[in-house]
């Protein structure tokens, strides 16, 4: 069993380092590392299955599914020309409009989709205003990890808690995380307002060329958008009544993304569409990295860490609750919260069987942390990731430690708020 235990921990520790080097794609690296973990026999291809949680996977390929269908309509164009012209075209009230529609939509349908679709009209708008992208892009990934906290279905790190423990409602989300949420995020926007106010200036020409856009002309299809926002009203109200009617959250994001696609599509072609539009190397990243994952929890290095752990913290819940959120985020800041997540959950579940009764207080620090640390660097989030990448296809480069002189101060701030609301909320008795 040593020996099993020492290989599940290079392979673990491999497929991080190469995940955290960016040179090889990091969907290519977690599959590898899962595949790796299957040939040493470190588990089994049918012990490896049982931990593949497919209510996360499920519950990302709905949404993706229901959000891609919904960007066909020209919805997210229209809303975010109205929140233009709403700021009267200038840039810094546009850059806070933006980022609120991030972090609500975050909330409403995760971040990772979200950014799929405010990307590319973000870039409509900045060359309509001819100012630099930049400063608007940072300010999305900010806001979509912020307010992709807020909810159950917000953020990776989320899902994934939610899915592991089923006592843990979408209203429970609701209910421990949304106001901390707001709150950090009405801060946060205030200080990237005063960063970024002197770069973003445009002419009095410009702004009535954006003033003059009609948003109508964007909503191209007024019969699919009906169906997407019944469908959409419909899965979000499913998400809130989910635990009363006995479903994951899973079924209820599939359900409504094959009652919408059996609404839309007509053809073959539509189908095949809509199925591309998923972000399957996020899907397949999550798979190989639960399978890596896997091979830590069969060979028994969880329950030591939990083990260390609880000899570390006497067991007491506050320092437990603290260590946790601060670990979560500074580890979440240098590698996506994903895999810290997928690693953490075990362990947590472990400290339960040690002797901690209530572990509700550590599942709302282990989400705080992991979701507020994906701002501290690029490869924090794998909203981050998309984000670079999008940039990129439009030759604007957004840099590692220019975003890190800006996400990091931001993210320890957060985690600072998080600290005295959890020690408030939960500790202080």
């Amino acid at each position: 069993m040593e020996k099993q235990a020492i290989l599940a921990t290079s392979v673990f520790l491999l497929t991080y380092a190469f995940i955290i080097s960016e040179k090889v794609h990091r969907t290519i690296v977690a599959m590898i590392g899962g595949i790796i973990m299957l040939a040493l026999g470190v588990v089994s291809q049918e012990t490896a299955l049982h931990h593949i949680d497919f209510n996360t996977l499920g519950l990302l390929t709905g949404m993706m599914i229901i959000v891609a269908i919904t960007g066909e309509t020209g919805l997210f164009k229209y809303i975010a020309i109205v929140a233009a012209k709403k700021a009267k075209g200038d840039p810094l009230k546009i850059l806070f409009l933006l980022a609120i529609i991030t972090a609500v939509s975050s909330a409403l349908l995760d971040n990772v989709t979200t950014v799929l679709l405010m990307v590319p009209v973000t870039f409509s708008i900045t060359r309509q205003l001819k100012v630099n992208p930049e400063p608007y892009l940072i300010t999305e990934i900010i806001a979509s990890n912020i307010g992709g906290t807020a909810t159950l279905i917000g953020d990776p790190p989320n899902i994934m808690i939610g899915s592991a423990v089923k006592e843990l409602s979408f209203m429970s989300f609701i209910n421990n995380l949304a106001f901390i949420s707001a709150v950090t995020l009405i801060i946060t926007l205030i200080i990237l307002l005063l960063i970024y106010r002197k770069q973003l200036k445009t002419t009095e020409a410009l702004k009535s060329g954006l003033m003059s856009l009609d948003e109508k002309k964007e909503l191209k299809d007024k019969v699919l958008l009906k169906q997407s926002l019944i469908v959409l009203g419909l899965t979000i109200l499913g998400f809130f009544l989910h635990q009363l009617l006995h479903l994951e959250s899973a079924t209820v994001a599939l359900g409504g993304a094959f009652i919408l696609l059996l609404l839309t599509s007509k053809t073959d072609h539509d189908l095949e569409h809509a199925f591309s539009r998923v972000e399957w190397t996020t899907i397949f990243f999550f798979v190989g990295l639960f399978v890596v994952v896997s091979g830590l929890i069969e060979t028994g290095i969880i329950s030591s860490l939990a083990r260390s752990a609880i000899a570390f913290t006497g067991g007491d819940i506050k320092v437990t609750a603290i260590l946790i959120l601060w670990l979560s985020a500074i580890a979440s800041a240098f590698v996506d919260n994903i895999p810290f997540v997928a690693t953490m959950i075990p362990m947590i579940q472990d400290m339960g069987l040690m002797g901690i009764a209530n572990l509700e207080p550590l599942w709302w620090s282990l989400a705080l942390g992991a979701c507020f640390g994906g701002n501290g660097s690029l490869i924090g989030a794998s909203a981050n990731l998309i984000v670079v990448g999008l940039a990129a296809q439009e030759g604007v480069h957004i840099s590692f430690m220019r975003f890190f002189f800006i996400g990091f101060p931001i993210m320890l701030l957060s985690v600072l708020i998080a600290t005295v609301y959890v020690y408030i909320r939960y500790l202080a008795v």
